[in-house]
């Protein structure tokens, strides 16, 4: 009897066009927590899909529990005890908490539905891991860590003792990570095996025993945690030294290139009032819920604002549409890339040229193919985008590679001010780099930049200057010289419209 849960060994997967795994290995014990770590497009999630049954392997041996698998597919694997928990999660939102935990396999008397058995089995499952939530709630009223908890379940209700994970904090709040490693552990002290996908390297510490790396599609490694080193882990990752996590650049601060004043738009965004400068960066700080989302939404136009007035250049400009502010030249790169910020179905030259029809069709309305293969070209250049063909779909491209289509799809265009929602969600540290010299590079150009970041650290390191949110509005604006991790949370969490609450109480 083999010592480990799942074997791989060997294992080859090739797309059109590139090598996407170059045999490949990886052993899983049970109750460990094995870190899978690479850059974006290093074959995680390939060999993953390999071992859960969504892709089938080219070549190489998948041994679970010491047996030969020869065909592996999302059935098999799941009888075999293997579960995904995606970074996308698959929830029906409609259903309850015991409908989704039960779907596809919904429990029937007489031919009929149960739902007292299965809110009955689904609390069984969610109290065995001191999940507090009723079965009967409806999944789209909870917030993204209870969903994940639920999925969590799910995989659990099907006896699964193997767990993926991909990017599983890469949406929650201090305290949900929290709430989630605590299930962790406690699953890899039942004897699950897990294996962890994350580029929030930081947080390995808390739950990883093991680490296995990728680059390239080839194994680079693994090591035990307690044996190496954040900076060796990056090294190993990228195939070199990063030397600067946060590079900064400094630059005299210019004119003035938006005023907002007032904003209001909902209950997530409450008399907003900042200006932006020519040549600084602005992170905008807040835990989940603050409003900071909401509130780059109104200022492009993607969601209508009730009141105020925003100054381009000292001029006033009307933004109803995002229409309107792309020709004003204030444009954003959104927090979901794949649901707004990308047509996943269509090329990456689509891609990139959709926003800029304006800017490559004739008055006859007929696009210039030559200029549009030109702005093609120097994006991807320009963005160092990995790629086999610009003609191949977005969604062929890994997460880090996506986020630079959204990005890159603004550059030909003569923008004032570029807003960045979470631009570094779910891509690996040298991608991030790459992120940040852009940022860099158009606060250089003397463009206005605005980003909202959940990582306390990325704000403190690449922001100019810093606008805290709490309860929809503005509580604090900090210089960078000022500004620390304890005075940021001081400000996230002041809630004045609770304690307006209280007072009326």
């Amino acid at each position: 009897m083999s010592n480990y849960m799942v074997e791989l060994e060997n294992v080859c997967k090739s797309f059109p066009g590139v090598k996407a795994l170059d045999n490949v290995s990886l052993r899983l014990k049970s109750g460990e927590v094995l870190a899978l770590l690479g850059e974006n497009g290093a074959g995680k999630s390939t060999l993953m899909k390999i071992l859960s049954g969504v892709y089938t392997k080219d070549k190489g041996t998948i041994k679970v529990f010491g047996e030969v698998i020869e065909d592996i597919n999302p059935v098999k694997a799941q009888e075999l005890g293997i579960a995904i928990i995606h970074q996308e999660l698959n929830m029906c939102e409609h259903l309850t908490v015991a409908q989704n935990i039960f779907l596809g396999r919904e429990v029937t008397k007489n031919g009929v539905l149960s739902d007292k058995e299965m809110n009955h089995e689904a609390k069984k499952v969610l109290n065995r891991l001191n999940i507090d939530i009723d079965p009967e709630t409806i999944v789209g009223n909870l917030s993204v860590s209870k969903q994940q908890m639920v999925e969590i379940s799910k995989a659990l209700s099907t006896n699964a003792k193997i767990l993926i994970m991909d990017e599983p904090t890469s949406a929650l709040t201090s305290k949900e990570i929290d709430e989630l490693f605590t299930i962790i552990r406690k699953l890899r002290d039942d004897g699950h095996g897990i294996i962890y996908i994350s580029h929030r390297l930081e947080e390995l510490e808390d739950i990883v025993d093991r680490v296995m790396i990728l680059r390239d599609g080839q194994y680079i490694t693994s090591m035990d945690y307690k044996d190496t080193t954040l900076k060796e882990i990056i090294s190993y990752m990228v195939g070199r030294e990063i030397t600067e996590k946060f590079p900064r650049i400094e630059k005299e601060v210019g004119e003035k290139i938006m005023e907002v004043r007032n904003l209001n738009a909902g209950s997530h965004v409450r008399d907003i009032n900042f200006s932006l400068y020519e040549g600084e960066i602005v992170g905008i700080a807040g835990l989940m819920g603050a409003g900071r989302t909401e509130m780059t939404r109104a200022l492009f136009g993607a969601d209508p604002k009730e009141s105020g007035d925003i100054f381009l250049d000292g001029e006033e400009i009307r933004i109803n549409r995002p229409i309107d502010s792309i020709k004003s030249g204030i444009v954003l790169v959104p927090e979901d890339r794949k649901r707004d910020g990308l047509c996943t179905k269509l090329s990456i030259k689509d891609n990139i040229s959709l926003p800029n029809l304006d800017l490559l069709t004739s008055k006859m309305g007929v696009v210039n193919r030559k200029k549009e293969n030109e702005i093609t070209e120097e994006t991807v250049k320009n963005l160092t985008i990995r790629l086999t063909n610009s003609d191949a779909n977005a969604e062929s491209l890994s997460g880090g590679n996506q986020q630079k289509v959204v990005v890159g799809k603004w550059l030909a265009r003569d923008s004032r001010v570029v807003i960045f929602d979470e631009p570094t969600r779910g891509i690996d540290v040298a991608a991030k780099v790459e992120i940040y010299n852009l940022m860099n590079e158009l606060k250089d150009q003397g463009i206005g930049v605005l980003f909202v970041s959940s990582e306390m650290q990325e704000i403190l390191g690449i922001s100019d200057r810093i606008l805290v949110m709490a309860d929809g509005k503005i509580t604090k604006e900090l210089d960078i010289e000022e500004a620390t991790q304890d005075i940021i949370l001081e400000y996230a969490t002041k809630f004045d419209r609770k304690i307006e609450m209280k007072k009326e109480a």
